[in-house]
């Protein structure tokens, strides 16, 4: 009898022990963006934005909402509409921004002022990766992405939190930026799916040059519809004018705001 309690105490551990699911190790964040990489796929973005000066919100919430069109390699057409009150930083997008090859499209606002009869759009050359919003870690580029997620100095389920400079972000996107403002620490909170894919995106930086004061920006950024099929197509050319026509005195912008550093760095 006891030989046979102990055979069946054994079977029992065997089959707990061979019922106990392995746990997966977690999805490369990396990886899981660079298999997305493909013609007319895409993803869904939304964003807000907001700036505080010494403590006062200066302009309300901006937003932002679209389409961000994939290659081979990236991002290679957006589909991008801004709105929100006040002349901030963060709300110097166009309303509505089309990217498509090598030429962006902008519309509303200062955009559409003053324009030939039938024109609705402002046509400026493409100055390289498409606009992603107003959130300055740009985790399409795989290098700022490993970075975000290799540096973390926290991470649990598929959180990750750290902090990053400007500095060492303006050498992963090869720009320059003001020793100032290379100083400035930008903290994050980095979300990814059970795939891997980046589902959500929080960052916070605050900065004080002695101009306006103390000043704070938070920006959310969700990512959903990855994947999703997505075709993102140029203005009808009849509604196209061309900035170089308009010339410099028109009162439309000279140029749409990208999303490198250069707009942050410290004024003298």
């Amino acid at each position: 009898m006891k030989r046979m309690l102990a055979g069946l105490a054994l079977a029992s551990a065997a089959t707990l022990v061979t019922a106990t699911p392995a746990q997966a190790a977690p999805a490369d964040p990396v990886k899981a963006l660079k298999k997305q990489y493909a013609a007319g796929k895409g993803v869904r973005i939304s964003e807000s934005a907001v700036t505080k000066v010494s403590g006062t919100k200066t302009d309300g919430t901006v937003t932002t909402n679209g389409t961000l069109a994939f290659g081979k390699s990236g991002i290679v057409a957006s589909d991008l509409r801004s709105g929100g009150k006040g002349a901030s930083l963060l709300s110097a997008a166009p309303p509505r921004s089309i990217t498509v090859g090598k030429y962006t499209y902008a519309q509303g606002g200062l955009f559409s002022q003053q324009l030939p009869d039938g024109k609705k759009w402002v046509r400026y050359p493409n100055t390289g990766i498409p606009r992603t919003g107003n959130q300055p870690l740009d985790i399409f580029r795989p290098k700022v992405l490993k970075e975000l997620v290799s540096e973390a100095k926290s991470v649990k389920g598929g959180s990750y939190r750290g902090a990053i400079t400007f500095g060492r972000l303006a050498k992963l996107y090869g720009e320059k930026v003001d020793k100032r403002l290379g100083k400035v620490a930008i903290s994050y909170v980095l979300d990814v799916n059970s795939k891997g894919l980046v589902s959500r995106l929080r960052s916070q930086y605050a900065f004080d040059f002695g101009l306006l004061g103390k000043t704070t920006s938070t920006v959310n950024t969700r990512y959903t519809g990855w994947g999703s099929k997505v075709t993102v197509k140029a203005p009808p050319s009849d509604q196209v004018i061309d900035y170089s026509e308009l010339g410099e005195d028109s009162g439309v912008p000279q140029e749409i705001p990208d999303s490198s550093l250069d707009a942050l760095n410290p004024v003298e």
